[in-house]
């Protein structure tokens, strides 16, 4: 499953949930007939439940969306700290220098003289840019997700090359 976001809160009392999406596209999630859902964004891949979405749309600055089956406040305080998830064949295929964040998890990143930083452990968006979780045993560094910071993404290899020195 490809982590897309999470519910973080009910929206109103016909059954609507708020969203945090994990990326900067959410709208294109709307052409996916169905969604998953589950309590744990590493849930094994039997544990996520497809939903089907019945409404999606942006509100103020936010997102909301509505399920078959949930249609009142009590349906959608239930949903609440759930993620949403999607099988990677469901997903758009992402453009080139494009990344969905759970294909970055895991990855190793090192700066331009190949030392090792550690290991992407999460993004987060900052509103300005997302920024790289970098774990390195008790060590973090938070790595602004910009060209200027971020130098080379290989997929394949699963590394990442960053304009960072260790000691930063």
């Amino acid at each position: 499953m490809v982590i897309l976001g999470r519910i973080v809160a009910p929206f109103g009392v016909k059954g609507w949930v708020k969203l945090h999406p994990f990326g900067d596209d959410p709208l294109s999630w709307r052409e996916m007939a169905q969604w998953w859902l589950a309590d744990s964004a590493d849930a094994p891949e039997s544990a996520w439940q497809a939903v089907k979405l019945t409404g999606f749309k942006e509100h103020g600055a936010g997102l909301v969306a509505s399920f078959e089956g949930i249609g009142d406040r009590n349906g959608a305080e239930a949903l609440q700290g759930r993620y949403i998830g999607a099988p990677r064949e469901a997903l758009p295929a992402p453009d080139k220098d494009e990344y969905y964040w759970g294909d970055l998890v895991g990855m190793t990143v090192t700066n331009q003289a190949g030392e090792p930083l550690g290991t992407v452990e999460a993004l987060m968006s900052t509103g300005a840019h997302d920024v790289l979780q970098v774990r390195d045993g008790d060590e973090e560094r938070l790595i602004p997700f910009v060209a200027a910071y971020v130098l080379d993404v290989d997929l394949a290899a699963r590394t990442i090359r960053a304009d960072w020195q260790k000691d930063w």
